[in-house]
């Protein structure tokens, strides 16, 4: 299996965070590539009709084509992680769904006012891993 990508809303803060801490996980770099939704390479991936029905957080598209969103992308990214990640995001799984996704939606919500909004789309990273980032 090779990386899968990581598509994150480039002006918010939260998600720039949620990246920076999957990035510095995955050091390495075998499990995710990112790119900002805003960006050229979601646009090409990902078909209009399709974007326009996705969140404007976390999207994970998966190495079989899928997308994952709200709450089963994050447990799916911490499960990638491994360890006690993915002990975490195994245990997350027990969750029901829309209990996960409405506490995903809660957060979501105030993110704007809890987190400060990047001057950029991608986040600061140490130049070995801007190799990682796709427009």
């Amino acid at each position: 299996m090779g990386p899968e990508r990581i598509y994150y809303d480039g002006h918010c803060g939260l998600c720039h965070g949620w990246v920076r801490f999957t990035a510095a996980r995955d050091a390495e770099g075998r499990a995710f590539r990112f790119a900002p939704l805003q960006g050229a390479t979601f646009q090409t991936a990902v078909p209009a009709a399709t974007r326009a029905a996705l969140p404007d957080s976390i999207v994970v598209e998966r190495d079989d084509g899928r997308l994952l969103t709200r709450s089963a992308a994050a447990l799916h990214i911490l499960r990638r992680l491994g360890g006690g990640w993915a002990v975490l995001g195994t245990v997350g799984w027990l969750v029901p769904r829309p209990l996960r996704d409405l506490a995903y939606d809660g957060v979501a919500r105030v993110r704007g006012r809890l987190w400060k909004r990047p001057d950029d789309t991608c986040p600061l990273m140490p130049p070995e891993m801007k190799t990682r980032f796709d427009p």
